[in-house]
């Protein structure tokens, strides 16, 4: 059984969140309150198409195991939260433990620390994340999973300062943690360095002048909820530095730095609500962008409607935006032969959701379009709830593109319908 775990020293960090779990809760006058799930999810290709590196028509397969603990102790003001999942995958057939959250909360005054593995959400887009600096799962999001699967968690500390005005946070993490990315194993892709398969791949070292910082100052002004980010760290998905361009036989995957400056607004207008993000890509590793591998910096920026049309009725937008910085000195470095990216690059999502039958049926479509590189996702969804333990999930990931070299065009081959069924206790 393989887990997702680190190193023993820091599992012995983490491990402090258990504490009051395994002492009892009445050893430090704590309550505990306990829950679950079985999940069972299944998606299955839906174009008859097998990539390279798979013999299976599924993409997934997987029965999961979860278990949620927390403990809290009003006298010394301190609560402790366990989130673990245990994973059957029947397409590897591996068995494997993922901690989705394991960490310790302790408050004093306007003070509150919270220590070990978390999950961090920043930011106002739906979807489409800007100053959401912090590592996502990819191909969970592509193949059908549950949604609270697309955020990784940290390891890190958390402190937050909190009045009546303005709240400040601030996030370090010492121990990097990539985004999970699309491999041939399970998906199609396009991959320039097909031809090599001798790659290795190179995290940044766990080191004090490594640890990665994020800072949030978030206030309400004028009926809307206004945050300022900062963040300097890494590219959570890596680049590949291949030993020749013209003919390569090794390249090596690593992680640029990256800092990140933003901000963000969101609060009530035209009878729904308006949301706005802005973010500086600041890649420090290629400043004058003539650097092949490492990417550009890049000024990102959002802007999204949501509004409830009718009672249970739901609609929503949202214009995306990429501009390259020194686009002209990308293009003269980019080899020959390699798909060029835009100057300019954007996207629009739309959101539709409907509940009927009491809330107990939900209908869902979420879909990406890109007008610059002509591609798409669509994702319908319906989910049924068919008591307060038993749920079901049925629902797709249509990829379509003009070319398979853009982000979403390359996985036109992907297209998936999946089937989850979960039973919490």
């Amino acid at each position: 059984m393989r887990s997702k775990s680190r190193s023993p020293y820091w599992w012995g960090i983490l491990s402090l969140p258990l504490t009051p779990f395994l002492l009892g809760p009445s050893a430090l006058g704590a309550e505990l309150e306990t829950h679950g799930f079985l999940l069972f999810n299944a998606s299955g290709r839906t174009t008859h198409d097998r990539p390279a590196d798979s013999d299976s028509d599924f993409v997934v397969g997987e029965a999961r195991l979860r278990l949620e603990l927390s403990a809290w102790a009003d006298n010394i003001e301190a609560a402790a939260r366990f989130k673990g999942d245990l994973i059957h995958d029947a397409v590897s057939d591996e068995t494997e433990l993922d901690v989705r959250e394991a960490y310790l909360d302790y408050a004093s005054g306007n003070l509150d620390l919270r220590l070990g593995r978390q999950i961090a959400t920043w930011g106002v887009g739906d979807l489409i994340f800007i100053n959401d600096v912090f590592p996502k799962d990819w191909v969970s999001f592509f193949s059908g999973r549950s949604l609270e699967y697309l955020k990784t968690a940290v390891d890190g500390v958390r402190l937050r300062y909190s009045s009546t005005t303005a709240s400040l946070e601030l996030l370090a993490i010492p121990f990097f943690t990539p985004d999970t990315v699309p491999t041939t194993e399970r998906f199609f892709l396009f991959d320039p360095f097909a031809m090599v398969p001798n790659r290795t791949e190179v995290q940044p070292p766990s080191t004090l002048d490594n640890t990665e910082l994020a800072l949030r100052y978030s206030r309400r002004v004028r009926g809307f909820d206004v945050a300022a980010y900062a963040y300097e760290g890494f590219w959570r998905s890596p680049t590949m530095q291949p030993d020749n361009f013209s003919a390569p036989t090794q390249a090596q995957l690593f992680y640029p730095d990256l800092s990140v400056y933003g901000a963000s607004a969101q609060g009530n207008l035209l009878r729904g609500v308006m949301s706005l993000e802005v973010g500086y890509y600041d890649s420090r590793q290629d400043g004058d962008g003539d650097d092949t591998v490492v990417p550009n910096s890049q000024t990102r920026f959002l802007i999204g409607y949501q509004r409830q049309l009718r009672q249970d009725l739901t609609i929503g937008f949202q214009y995306y935006g990429e501009l390259m910085a020194n686009h002209g000195a990308y293009e003269r470095v980019l080899p020959a032969g390699f798909p060029a990216q835009r100057h300019y690059r954007e996207t629009v999502t739309l959101r539709l959701e409907q509940l009927r039958r009491h809330q107990t049926l939900r209908l869902a479509l979420f879909a990406f379009y890109s007008p610059a590189d002509d591609d798409y996702l669509v994702q319908p969804l319906a989910s049924y709830q068919f008591s307060d333990e038993l749920s079901a999930t049925l629902g797709a990931n249509i990829f379509g593109g003009r070319q398979a070299t853009t982000f979403l065009g390359q996985f036109d081959k992907n297209d998936n319908l999946y089937l989850s069924v979960r039973f919490d206790f």
